[in-house]
């Protein structure tokens, strides 16, 4: 056996070298964490092995993932969405384990001499079988900024409900495997400390939360500040636990609490290396429980036990959501979203099995096809749309009706601005667009936002700007820039990739969450790439200093002087930083690309030999393709290139023309 450290090790380097792999597959890296689960599990290599701590640890992942979730929602908005808690997610887990019941029976009967399958055990099965794997599903959703899509709203409320419905079916199990108790006094002590827990942590903690951080935040201390974060995440979900709830339900209410108070976004930043890192243990642990041995030598039972649920699921939660108000779309990506199976079918699997409800090879033939469908889920969800469009006739004409709103609202725009995503910094952009009066279209995939925004007069619609069709309709043909403002650098670079290849002469502009990802970004094909940290600590900079005395035009010299170090359209062009009043002319900066066609007369010139400083302009960038190639004086032009130029306006007409001359 392998000691605490050597084991760690172990799923560390497996963790890493995974991800890495399926990273350059281009595969999700959950998939990578599961299969390493399953190749190091005692069922393969035998490396690591299931033990209570390793668990304990891989639970805190889902822990601090929900309190995640939680983050991005409010009371209110959990109260909005009490519909598909408490209707749509009731319907789900009740006809889900009715059907599967069922279901058992028939199996009962035509495989009477394989399983005995009576009727509590159907139930612990049916149970079991309406659970969905809240880690994965929420995961993907989160890193596909899908969460706050009609379908990501409805998965998210059909998960919660999963979440309370653990506690009843847990107690109803035992009760039908050795009756006599008096179940429904049981159930009604256990619903009742759930309501009492539950209204403990929502009336008091959204009353005592705010201020007890106002509180911990005046002592000034990053260390407390982080203590005091994991106390309550840890201690909320304790408190559900004592209740009989599950500890990712009480996550969940301490980072909804959270999100309305003003330290939402420290909060969140502060929490994602506990996340990220157990969620990956809670992965592989996953993987572990995979029998690759089984699977083999009983592959046709497994193939149907994987098949039938997963189809069956589907087909009931497509089926329920459609009665629910959903339109065919959202529907299947809901259904598609929780076919697989859960990690409380797990907990509701095993105490069938140790109740003596089930046959205990048919419950380690059950869990391998549970393990699977898990395991299947990433690409699932991955391959929604294509899905979608295969299955709905009408999704075709639903998305073109969204594509043709989109087209009409900027059929009469020309060089103007396209926005992908519309939360804080898009609408910041759009109001300093519209008092300078330039024309700009925005995307954003949250409805209620768009509907919102929409009223109040906003040139905003409901669009993925990670498909080409949405920037078509969006009019990146005539466009003058784009602007990326989301934050997830994955989704900036998908965006990049299917601008640049639609018109690789329109300059993008990319929000950056982190400085680690700017090279990232330009190699993916953005002109710019603006850091927020930076940003930040220049604006903190510039106040300090005006407090200290320094004169006004001063200040503004020296952010500028480490905008033009930082930023490429700025670099090396503010020359005459000694007299700010009259550099009016130099602020006019802007970027242009221009496109290199087969007769242009600089094909073949390196761009060290053009000299385009004498007009006054400069080559900042150069695009081959899709990509942004390393630049340098001696890089040598190709027809078919885009030239990125910086200047004036007249620099710019000037350098356009001789690149372009024939």
């Amino acid at each position: 056996m392998f000691s605490a450290l050597e084991l760690t090790l172990i799923l560390l380097v497996a963790a890493v070298l995974g991800v890495v792999a399926f990273r350059m597959l281009h595969l999700p890296p959950m998939l990578g964490y599961l299969t390493v689960g399953i190749l190091i599990g005692p069922h393969a290599l035998g490396l690591a092995s299931n033990s209570a701590t390793t668990h304990l640890l891989a639970e805190f992942g889902v822990v601090f993932l929900m309190f995640s979730i939680g983050l991005e929602f409010s009371l209110p908005k959990l109260l909005s969405m009490r519909k598909a808690v408490f209707g749509l997610g009731m319907a789900q887990v009740v006809l889900t384990t009715g059907v599967a019941m069922l279901c058992g029976w028939l199996m009962a009967g035509l495989l009477p001499q394989t399983f005995d399958i009576g009727w509590g055990a159907s139930f612990a099965l049916g149970g079991a079988l309406s659970m969905s794997s809240t880690a994965i599903v929420l995961k993907m959703l989160t890193e596909r900024l899908e969460l706050e899509t009609d379908h990501g709203r409805r998965i998210t409320g059909i998960l919660l409900f999963q979440d309370l419905a653990v506690v009843p079916l847990l107690i109803l199990a035992p009760a039908i495997a050795h009756p006599g108790g008096d179940l429904l006094q049981t159930l009604g002590i256990a619903a009742l400390k759930a309501a009492l827990v539950l209204f403990l942590l929502l009336y008091l903690g959204h009353h005592l939360l705010r201020r007890w951080f106002r509180i911990v935040v005046q002592r000034r201390s990053q260390e407390l500040f982080m203590l005091n974060l994991l106390l309550i995440t840890l201690g909320a979900a304790w408190i559900t636990e004592m209740a009989g709830l599950s500890l990712a339900l009480g996550a969940f209410i301490a980072g909804m609490l959270i999100s309305e108070t003003e330290y939402r976004l420290q909060v969140e930043e502060d929490i994602k290396p506990f996340r990220d890192v157990l969620l990956g243990l809670f992965f592989i642990t996953i993987g572990m429980l995979l029998n690759i041995r089984l699977v083999i030598e009983s592959w046709p039972i497994v193939l149907l036990l994987l098949v039938v649920p997963v189809l069956l699921k589907f087909g009931l939660i497509a089926v329920l959501a459609r009665m629910f108000g959903a339109s065919a779309g959202v529907a299947i990506r809901t259904a598609l979203g929780l076919a697989q199976a859960g990690e409380f079918g797990f907990v509701l699997l095993n105490q069938a099995g140790g109740l003596d409800l089930v046959d205990p090879e048919l419950v380690q033939l059950i869990l391998a096809a549970m393990v699977l469908s898990m395991l299947a889920a990433p690409l699932m969800i991955a391959n929604a749309n294509k899905i979608v469009l295969k299955l709905s006739k009408n999704e075709w004409m639903l998305q073109s009706l969204a594509l043709t709103e989109i087209a009409t609202r900027t059929m009469s725009d020309e060089k103007h601005i396209i926005i992908a995503g519309f939360g804080r910094s898009g609408q910041s952009l759009a109001r300093l667009l519209e008092e300078e009066n330039i024309p700009y279209h925005a995307l954003d995939l949250d409805p209620a936002r768009v509907a919102e925004a929409q009223s109040a007069g906003a040139r905003v619609s409901y669009g993925d700007a990670t498909r080409r069709e949405s920037l078509i309709a969006a009019g990146i043909h005539r466009a003058a820039a784009i602007v990326i403002t989301v934050a997830d650098t994955h989704t900036s670079i998908k965006i990049l990739h299917y601008a640049n290849e639609l018109e690789p002469a329109v300059p993008a502009i990319v929000r950056s969450a982190h400085e680690d990802d700017i090279d990232k970004l330009r190699a993916g094909g953005a002109d710019e790439v603006v850091p927020e940290t930076m940003e930040g600590s220049l604006m903190l900079a510039s106040h300090a200093l005006l407090v200290m005395g320094v004169p006004l035009p001063r200040v503004v010299q020296r952010v500028q002087a480490v905008r033009s170090e930082r930023y490429a359209s700025l670099r090396g062009y503010f020359h005459g930083l000694g007299d700010i009043a009259d550099d009016a002319e130099h602020l006019q900066v802007r970027l242009h690309s221009i496109l290199l066609n087969d007769k242009a007369a600089s094909i073949g010139e390196k761009c060290g030999e053009l000299k385009l400083n004498t007009f006054g302009a400069e080559i900042t960038a150069v695009r081959r393709g899709k990509t942004r190639i390393p630049f340098s004086p001696e890089t040598q032009l190709e027809a078919g290139d885009v030239v990125v130029v910086r200047g004036n306006a007249s620099a710019i007409e000037l350098a356009e023309a001789y690149l372009l001359k024939h």
